[in-house]
């Protein structure tokens, strides 16, 4: 049984984890908190082997909590569970010790699979974190029209409508998409949309 350890100050939000987690066999949940402070009393009486922490908390931020808890109790494994995908972010709480790091518009899916593996020492990141690790905008060389696409990509378009934007046929704009694929190296429609969405390109 994988005990955890819940630190977000959304209790709705908490609320709809447990409930996710009800019929997980594997995962029990032993202590919910909804700051940084509760979470570090609650480390320390429950000894869970995970804790979700987000990364914005009252009385104790999530980044110094996960300091302070693998300073202490360097056996427990920390995800961290935050909206932010700033690489200052992920970096901060890799430093700290936290072996995961998911989004909270991931499925709750995910967040178990990221529980699991923590638990067995395993890394676990979002797919669109390791997306924005593993591709730089600097390294990434697309033409003007390209840009044009992924800007309205981001923006929720289908190929239709950015053919008829930009005056061209759905082929040419479809061409366009599959060649942004292979140089940033994703795949599949849905993946384009959300490094699209989450690159906030500034063209």
């Amino acid at each position: 049984m994988i005990r955890i350890v819940i630190a977000e100050d959304h209790q709705a939000l908490i609320d709809g984890i447990k409930l996710a987690l009800e019929y997980e066999e594997t995962i029990e949940v032993v202590g919910e908190a909804l700051d940084g402070e509760m979470l570090l009393e609650l480390v320390k009486i429950k000894q869970p082997d995970v804790v979700v922490t987000d990364i914005r908390m009252p009385k104790c931020d999530g980044i110094a909590a996960t300091r302070m808890i693998k300073k202490e109790y360097p056996e427990i494994q920390v995800i961290a569970f935050s909206m932010f995908d700033q690489e200052e972010a992920i970096l901060q709480m890799k430093e700290a010790g936290a072996l995961g790091y998911i989004m909270k518009n991931s499925s709750l899916k995910k967040l178990i699979e990221a529980i699991k593996s923590v638990a067995k020492n395993n890394s676990f990141y979002d797919d669109a974190i390791i997306t924005k690790d593993t591709v730089s905008k600097e390294e990434i060389i697309l033409s003007t029209r390209e840009k044009e696409i992924l800007r309205l990509v981001g923006e929720g378009k289908t190929s239709q409508e950015i053919a008829d934007l930009l005056f061209v046929a759905k082929s040419t704009v479809d061409t366009h998409r599959k060649n942004i694929l292979k140089k940033m190296n994703i795949y599949g429609k849905t993946d384009l949309i959300r490094f699209a969405i989450e690159r906030k390109y500034d063209f």
